[in-house]
């Protein structure tokens, strides 16, 4: 188990983060795992989607969770945004253990450090794509500007567009646009780049390890492609519910080098 870190004021560019919810020092550990496992019971039967998983992953890395289909790596992030409970171990966020929070804390702490980004996109259709982004105002106090988000992800000009009017590149900006408005220490990417073409793939990845390397965001994406391994700090890969092995990377490439 590590010590709570006093939180410091990130260094921001474009996004005016709120000093209480920015990031630790870059380096110092976010999030533990400690024996997790998730249990489903089915019957007679007992079914282990993950078991007895344990992990650090540091403020501001960028890691891949890689593994085959059914291999455990959406229980894993589902357990990391706190979407779902542990059935045994404990999981730590900044110094605090997870799976001794009511459901009500749990909910604040979604909605306080976590933005989600989703293979495919879960825009409202009736919504521009600024309206889509101030949607975040409706969940937590303190967000970024629905303005500064869509700028940061290179989509000032189609903020009134809705979701029929962009690219699927754009349609995934905008989804990443609505989880860095909410200002999130955490950020979790399910296939990130599944129902995008290569070029537009590697425009959303370079997006995102930008986000881990100059605004010290931790980014936790999961995806079954082994290339993006090349791109993260950390890299876990699991298999049949179980963790095989985590990698630290000393020399990650840069995003727009990966082709695949």
């Amino acid at each position: 188990m590590f010590k709570k870190k006093k939180a410091e004021e990130a260094d921001l560019t474009i996004i005016d983060l709120d000093k209480e919810n920015a990031p630790d020092e870059k380096g110092s550990v976010l999030i533990e795992f400690q024996n997790v496992s998730k249990k489903y019971i089915q019957g007679d039967h007992e079914f282990y989607a993950l078991k007895d998983a344990s992990l650090v992953i540091n403020e501001g890395e960028m890691v891949v969770i890689l593994g085959p289909s059914g291999a455990g790596k959406s229980t894993l992030l589902n357990l990391l945004g706190g979407m779902d409970s542990a059935s045994e171990g404990h999981i730590w966020f900044d110094g605090e253990d997870l799976t001794t929070f009511s459901d009500n804390r749990l909910t604040r702490y979604r909605a306080e450090n976590v933005g989600v980004v989703f293979q495919f996109y879960n825009l409202i259709p009736t919504l521009t794509a600024y309206e889509n982004v101030a949607l975040m105002k409706d969940i937590k106090t303190n967000t970024a500007d629905p303005m500064e988000a869509l700028a940061a992800v290179g989509l000032a000009d189609h903020a009134h567009q809705f979701p029929s009017q962009l690219s699927g590149g754009e349609q995934q900006r905008t989804s990443i646009a609505r989880a860095l408005a909410k200002n999130p220490r955490l950020l979790l990417c399910d296939e990130p780049t599944g129902a995008l073409d290569t070029d537009t793939g590697k425009d959303v990845l370079k997006l995102l390890q930008d986000m881990s390397r100059e605004k010290n965001r931790t980014v936790v994406m999961v995806t079954h492609n082994s290339f993006f391994a090349d791109i993260a700090d950390t890299v876990i890969r699991v298999k049949n519910g179980a963790i095989q092995s985590v990698v630290h990377n000393d020399k990650p490439k840069d995003a727009s080098e990966v082709s695949w």
